[in-house]
C-alpha cells in the first residue's frame, strides 16, 4: 500500500483566501485586526510556536502584539498580561501559549481573559458554545484537523474516529467536534488515554486515528488496520528533536497520514487567524470551517 499525506500546507492556503478576503473587508472600515500572544518563560518549542504566528501574522497583514512574563515572574504577572490585553483596543485576540511553567496557574488565567477575544477557544464559555454547537470561536488545531480532513476529501460522517489523548487543548475538544452534526464530522468517537491499558483493542477498529497524546511513538503499525487515517497532533521535544506520537513505521501500513513535518502545524497557525479576524467582526459572524 502506498501511503498518501496530509499535507497541512494546501489546507492553511485554502483557508487563508477566505481569512484574506475579511482582511480587505476590515482595512477598508479601517480595521487592521490584532493577535496578541502571552509567552510564559522561556521554553524553546514554546518560544519557537510563538515565532511562527508572529511571523504569520506579519505575512498577512496582521498587527501582532507581545508579551513574555520571566519564569521567575509570579502568578499576578501573567493576570495583568491577561487584563491589559482585555482591555487594548488594538488586540481583537489573543492566547497563552501552553504549557505554562511550573507555579503558573493556567486554568486561573483562561478564566480571566475576555471570551470575545479568545484566539484559541479555550475559554470554557466558548468551549460551551462548542458543546451546544453554537457560533464562536473552536480550538485552532482541533479545527484545522476536521479542515484538513475535508480539503482531502475525506469521509467522516458514520465512520468511527478514536482520539488517543484527552487534553483541553487538543483532545477533548476535538472529540466534541467530530461529534458534532455538522459537515466533515457527525462521526463515532472514542476517547482513549494513558489510563487505559490497551488502547490497540480501540484503535485495531478506527477508520481514523488522531494521536494528541503527546507521548513519543504511541501510535504503531502493529495498532492500526491497514488503510487507516492517521492523523499526528501530539509531539514532544527530546532536546532539540521533535518526536511525533505516530512511529514512521504506520506509513507501512496507513492509507493517509500527516508528514512528520508540515502537518497540523500550518492549519493551526490559520485557524488562529481565521478566529482572529473573526473576534473582529464579532461572535455572531462567526462560521466554522
Amino acid at each position: 500500500m502506498t501511503v498518501k499525506y496530509l499535507e497541512g500546507k494546501p489546507v492553511a492556503d485554502s483557508v487563508m483566501i477566505t481569512v484574506k478576503k475579511k482582511v480587505e473587508e476590515l482595512y477598508k472600515r479601517g480595521i487592521v485586526p490584532g493577535l496578541g500572544t502571552i509567552l510564559v518563560g522561556d521554553d524553546p518549542a514554546s518560544a519557537g510556536y510563538v515565532r511562527k504566528k508572529h511571523e504569520a501574522c506579519k505575512e498577512h497583514g496582521f498587527v501582532s502584539f507581545d508579551k513574555h512574563i520571566p519564569a521567575n515572574a509570579d502568578q499576578q504577572d501573567l493576570l495583568q498580561a491577561v487584563e491589559d490585553f482585555n482591555k487594548s483596543p488594538d488586540v481583537h485576540a489573543y492566547l497563552i501559549q501552553y504549557p505554562v511553567p511550573k507555579g503558573f496557574d493556567f486554568a486561573e488565567a483562561l478564566m480571566a481573559m475576555d471570551p470575545d477575544k479568545d484566539a484559541d477557544g479555550l475559554h470554557p464559555a466558548n468551549l460551551g458554545k462548542l458543546v451546544l454547537q453554537e457560533p464562536g470561536p473552536v480550538p485552532a488545531t482541533p479545527a484545522g484537523i476536521k479542515a484538513m480532513l475535508l480539503h482531502y476529501e475525506i469521509p467522516v460522517k458514520g465512520r468511527e474516529i478514536v482520539i488517543v489523548g484527552r487534553g483541553s487543548t487538543l483532545g477533548r475538544p476535538l472529540s466534541l467536534l467530530f461529534s458534532s452534526k455538522q459537515e466533515g464530522a457527525n462521526a463515532a468517537v472514542t476517547v482513549v488515554h494513558t489510563g487505559i491499558k490497551d488502547i490497540a483493542t480501540f484503535t485495531k477498529r478506527a477508520d481514523i486515528v488522531v494521536a494528541a497524546a503527546g507521548i513519543p511513538s504511541i501510535i504503531t503499525k502493529e495498532i492500526v488496520k491497514p488503510g487507516v487515517v492517521v492523523v499526528s497532533g501530539g509531539i514532544t521535544w527530546e532536546g532539540r528533536r521533535l518526536v511525533p506520537d505516530v512511529d514512521v513505521s504506520v506509513e507501512e501500513v496507513a492509507g493517509w497520514i500527516t508528514p512528520r513535518l508540515g502537518g497540523v502545524g500550518p492549519t493551526t497557525i490559520a485557524m488562529l487567524l481565521k478566529n482572529t479576524v473573526d473576534c473582529c467582526e464579532g461572535f455572531k459572524q462567526y462560521r466554522q470551517i
